[in-house]
């Protein structure tokens, strides 16, 4: 079967071991279900995989992907939740926790075999395109928000560096539950996005907000940790899931922390559960997944291209 897979890790040229062609179409095995993808988008994670954070050279070649929606073999319509080993379920007992590509064959492919409790009906409401962007960017986004910074609806919300999939997710999702959002990006265009999307308003980073927020969501790390503690209220909340920009802060901010009792929480994807409630929380409200290209399986360089940049706003979604 054809598919886009790692088969070199290079940390400093990390799109130099992307290949494409073809790999061993997977195996059965009990309590695994084989699925027939039709939609797959890219995360960050599948980058960091290529320049081997996460994935050792005893793994190559490892098909990509994290995120899939498609057909099982019963005919219906799923979406897989990606993080194996959690429970047990389909795996070892004392398997621990890790996403899909870090140890089994991933999504950017023809097929997927998954264990079967990783397997989720797809909302009718939802298309094939839609649904592959929620199990990585848009579950991490629900889960820092509703889950760890504990946000109610009129609450507000700082959101670091719109345009890449968690904060677009992040606006998108906290505009449909009633949040009061803020966004920053370095970019003019980016920022005009954030505010048509669902932002109050989008700043360069660093400026000072209209008001201190209740939660700051971070992805960018470094580059903007200062500005994020300094925009929080009292007692307000940082839930951070990511550190683009490195993950060390020339400013940790300790007094302010200590003083005015802010929260900091680290935030990793989501669990099936969440992500049955997001599925049903996009389908009830309207609210979809910004999708910045789709590309067919055949040409997913450029998508990895266009990723690499920072060269989108939203998600890449695959299509086989």
């Amino acid at each position: 079967m054809f598919a886009a897979y790692a088969a070199r890790i290079d940390r400093d040229q990390p799109l130099s071991g992307l290949e494409l062609g073809e790999r061993p179409a997977p195996e059965v095995r009990p309590g695994w279900v084989t699925v027939n993808v039709k939609a797959a988008s890219l995360n960050h994670h599948d980058l960091w995989s290529l320049r081997g954070v996460g994935l050792g050279e005893d793994k190559l070649p490892m098909i990509l992907g994290c995120d899939a929606a498609g057909i099982d073999q019963d005919g219906n319509e799923v979406v897989l939740h990606s993080v194996i080993g959690q429970t047990g379920h389909g795996v070892g007992p004392d398997e621990p926790r890790s996403i899909l590509t870090e140890r089994y064959q991933g999504t950017f492919a023809e097929q997927v075999t998954v264990p079967a409790w990783n397997v989720l009906p797809k909302p009718a409401e939802l298309s094939f395109e839609e649904a592959a962007c929620l199990p990585t960017a848009w579950l991490t986004a629900y889960r820092m928000l509703f889950t760890n910074a504990g946000v109610r609806p009129g609450d507000s919300v700082l959101v670091q560096g719109a345009g890449g999939g968690v904060a677009t997710a992040a606006i998108a999702l906290g505009k449909a539950a009633g949040l009061r959002v803020f966004a920053t990006s370095r970019d003019e265009a980016k920022r005009k996005r954030a505010v048509e999307l669902g932002a109050v308003d989008a700043f360069e980073p660093g400026a000072r907000l209209p008001q201190r927020v209740d939660a700051v969501i971070e992805t960018v790390g470094a580059a903007t940790w200062s500005h994020s503690i300094k925009s929080l209220r009292p007692g307000g909340t940082l839930v951070i899931s990511g550190a683009t920009s490195g993950d060390r802060p020339a400013h940790a901010e300790l007094t302010r922390i200590f003083f005015l009792e802010l929260k900091v929480v680290g935030s990793t994807m989501g669990s099936k559960d969440e992500l049955e409630d997001l599925l049903a929380f996009c389908a009830a409200t309207g609210v979809r997944p910004v999708v910045d290209e789709v590309l067919p399986l055949d040409r997913a360089r450029e998508g990895f291209e266009k990723l690499a940049a920072g060269d989108l706003f939203g998600k890449v979604v695959l299509t086989v």
